[in-house]
């Protein structure tokens, strides 16, 4: 059973206090728009099994993050950081030595305040870009340009496109954390994004960031639902970002693919050596590369990326139907510049989205529609649990070798 700190079996819901619904179940609203709610500071400390477990949600001050929203999740092994403030990304995730995140030159967890998506020519989303995950989408992802839409009278017009769309500089409406109670209690961070548009998108994501206690595991569960009537593109990348400890010279990604084609030609030369990472080179030009991932008799994509020692890991699984696409961001430039690499399943790749439509990699989202997303990470901290992951991986991937593209034309279906 899960043992709390002085807790009634009453639930008792006041701002900035516990919530217990007696041994079974802990669940504490933190915001909600429709009732103006908005709980400051909260935290809540329980013990399971003797494994002491923490949340606690408070607001950063001071520069370009006063006013931002966080919650911090301990379940006792494993600790993550959600930003509720920006489209519930995850900061970073930390697990004995071993962290998921990068050393952005950004230091700030920018408010949406001070980011002008349109600024520098579409590439204003840079501006506060240092979480380890951040979705991309929901109306559209990838690279800046041109557009045209239809609008509801049938008329074209041409719109100009930011780079990676918006959700991500878009606060939450609604955000409850909740326990389960039961022989195995999980930890559940629960929120609600809505990309809203008058004569426009109506698409909401509802996602659910959640670990068991005492863990090396976690998984996200999201659902975008377009909320209109008429039907609505919908692109979506998980930008997971990963830099030190995992990243350095010589680490690899592991990851079942039937083909590999380089995003431009600046990736071409690099292609054969995809997989394979350098130390922090300043001026390196940054290198992309569209993955076909191969999944399992399940229908399960996982994927690994492992420092040169095989010692230390991050693994990454999802089904293919829901996210049929893998990017690889190779960015190994100096460690002052931002030293990372992004692993991004996703519904389509990052061109522009007038390319990926003419590609057949944007989804449509009939009115009411939803459509369902889940990743399951898992922190490596061994040689044999890297070996475990790879022993699967090598089982998916099979005798034949991905076919590596020499050129950089857009992959079309």
């Amino acid at each position: 059973m899960i043992k709390t700190s002085t807790c009634s079996a009453v639930l008792v819901l006041l701002a900035g206090g516990h919530a217990c619904l007696s041994a079974e179940l802990l669940s504490k609203v933190i915001t909600d728009t429709a009732s103006s709610v908005q709980v400051s500071h909260w935290q809540y400390d329980g013990e399971h099994d003797g494994t002491a477990w923490s949340i606690k949600k408070s607001i950063l001050r001071g520069g370009r993050q006063d006013g931002v929203d966080v919650i911090d999740v301990n379940n006792g092994k494993l600790q993550f950081r959600v930003i509720p403030t920006r489209g519930m990304s995850v900061l970073h995730v930390e697990c004995g030595d071993v962290r998921f995140g990068w050393n952005s030159p950004i230091k700030e967890v920018v408010h949406p305040h001070y980011i002008d998506l349109d600024a520098r020519g579409g590439l204003g989303w840079l501006h506060g870009f240092n979480e380890w995950m951040v979705r991309c989408g929901l109306e559209w992802a990838g690279a800046p340009g041109t557009d045209t839409i239809t609008n509801n009278q049938g008329d074209e017009t041409d719109i100009d496109l930011s780079l990676h769309g918006r959700i991500a500089y878009i606060p939450a409406t609604r955000v409850e954390i909740r326990v389960d109670g039961g022989g195995r209690p999980r930890i559940r961070v629960l929120g609600l994004v809505e990309e809203i548009t008058f004569h426009g998108p109506k698409l909401a994501l509802l996602t659910e960031i959640s670990t068991e206690i005492g863990s090396t595991e976690f998984r996200m569960s999201d659902t975008v639902t377009n909320r209109s009537t008429s039907p609505q593109e919908m692109q979506l990348i998980y930008h997971a970002n990963y830099g030190r400890p995992i990243l350095e010279k010589g680490a690899k990604l592991l990851a079942p693919a039937e083909r590999v084609v380089p995003i431009n030609e600046t990736a071409v030369p690099g292609a054969s050596q995809y997989a394979l990472y350098s130390a922090p080179t300043p001026g390196y030009v940054e290198e992309v590369y569209c993955i076909y991932p191969k999944a399992d008799p399940q229908g399960n994509v996982t994927i690994m990326l492992r420092n040169a020692a095989g010692t230390r890991g991050a693994s990454m699984k999802w089904p293919i139907k829901q996210l049929p696409y893998l990017t690889q961001w190779k960015n190994t430039i100096s460690e002052e510049d931002g030293y990372v690499t992004g692993l991004e399943p996703a519904t389509g790749f990052p061109y522009n989205r007038r390319l990926e439509r003419i590609a057949g990699r944007v989804p449509v989202l009939d009115g009411g529609q939803s459509r369902e997303f889940t990743l399951d990470f898992t922190v490596l901290s061994s040689s044999s649990e890297v070996d475990a992951v790879r022993s699967v991986i090598s089982r998916i991937q099979g005798d034949s070798p991905p076919v590596i593209h020499a050129t950089s034309e857009i992959p079309e279906e």
